[in-house]
């Protein structure tokens, strides 16, 4: 999904947060919520993630507590993910997919109900994210939320005089030229549904087909379809409006004043990756272990520090600065969970968006 997230170097993360917010004065105390609360494990565990989303310390000091091994591999989508978990030879003990994959490994059979006794800091997730998560994994019996956010627009204050509120101002032809579309097909697709007045989960080929129609109505005032290519541009005043997520935002708003994010009255998508254990995992205790230690709520801070994106971890929401917790793209409220949802896995019926996506997309050349 949104994954390209390395805004901090940890040898400067502090320096960088003071800048930033001018209210740190000495660094953080990221030691164990609990003191020293882990016994050796040993052997290896292999994890799946997407790339440059957790504080490589926090792996490290992980071994040192626990004498486990962290074979740790990049993924680029949750397709690539899917194809490395179905193969024959999946070596994978935990990975973090997103909402809807979660909803198809749980399909498959292929997840581990988690012991969540050997979770005890699973307490500190806040309440509210699981009236999201039990959408796609029913009881929160297989996964634990990581990170999540929202989809929103980013826009320059300085080239946009207008209240941005609806995803309307995404086909105002005074931008041409200047709008990024993401290059995802269940996102833009839903810029477009929800335009429309259409649940971002529709099984009806005719609401597809519309927001396809939109999308193609939409080609000549785009600047491009973007990923990670999208933030540069923004931060450098190159574009004045784009389809983002809202941690990515947060990141480029801290590098440039001029930018602002949000979430239109029409609605968006509210996303999560979650972290689960593969029942084929060959080290569960490790495993367990490691969903844990990432909710420590000092080290959960200290992650979400490093990465940017919003943490569910409600105890270490309350060790953060304001910066953070006072800032809408980062820590949206209510009422603008409110007006948004959690893709569904579609089944079958993905194949209607994929065509539709292909269509739009040989539209542009």
């Amino acid at each position: 999904m949104k994954k390209f997230l390395a805004v901090l170097l940890t040898c400067v993360m502090l320096l960088a947060l003071t800048a930033c917010t001018g209210s740190k004065e000495e660094e953080a105390d990221y030691s164990f919520a609990d003191g020293d609360q882990y016994e050796y494990i040993g052997g290896s565990l292999n994890i799946l993630n997407w790339g440059e989303y957790i504080d490589p310390e926090l792996i490290e000091i992980f071994e040192e507590e626990t004498g486990v091994t962290v074979n740790y591999t990049e993924m680029t989508s949750n397709e690539e993910m899917l194809i490395k978990l179905r193969s024959p030879d999946c070596v994978y003990d935990m990975c973090f997919p997103s909402d809807y994959i979660i909803e198809q490994l749980i399909a498959s059979d292929m997840l581990l109900e988690l012991d969540k006794s050997k979770i005890p800091n699973v307490k500190n997730i806040e309440e509210r994210m699981y009236g999201f998560t039990d959408v796609f994994d029913p009881g929160n019996k297989y996964s634990v939320p990581y990170m999540w956010g929202t989809v929103g627009i980013l826009y320059n204050k300085t080239m946009v005089d207008e209240e941005v509120n609806s995803w309307d101002i995404l086909w105002n032809e005074k931008y041409a030229g200047e709008i990024w579309q993401y290059d995802s097909v269940r996102d833009a697709i839903a810029v477009s549904l929800l335009r429309l007045g259409y649940d971002i989960n529709t099984r009806n080929p005719d609401e597809v087909k519309e927001a396809k129609d939109e999308l193609i109505k939409q080609i000549p005032l785009l600047k491009g379809l973007g990923t990670d290519n999208i933030r540069g541009s923004m931060e450098n005043g190159k574009a004045a409006l784009a389809v983002i997520y809202s941690g990515d935002a947060f990141a480029c708003m801290d590098e440039n004043e001029d930018l602002d994010y949000v979430v239109p009255d029409e609605g968006s998508n509210v996303w999560f990756d979650n972290v689960v254990i593969l029942k084929s995992a060959k080290n569960t205790e490790a495993a367990h272990a490691f969903i844990n230690f990432l909710n420590d709520a000092n080290l959960a801070a200290r992650n979400t520090e490093f990465i940017f994106y919003s943490t569910p971890n409600g105890a270490a929401m309350d060790l953060l600065d304001e910066y953070y917790t006072g800032n809408e793209t980062f820590n949206p409220s209510d009422e603008t969970l409110s007006r948004c949802s959690v893709f569904h896995d579609l089944g079958d019926f993905v194949n209607v968006f994929n065509d539709a996506w292909y269509e739009f997309k040989s539209n542009l050349d």
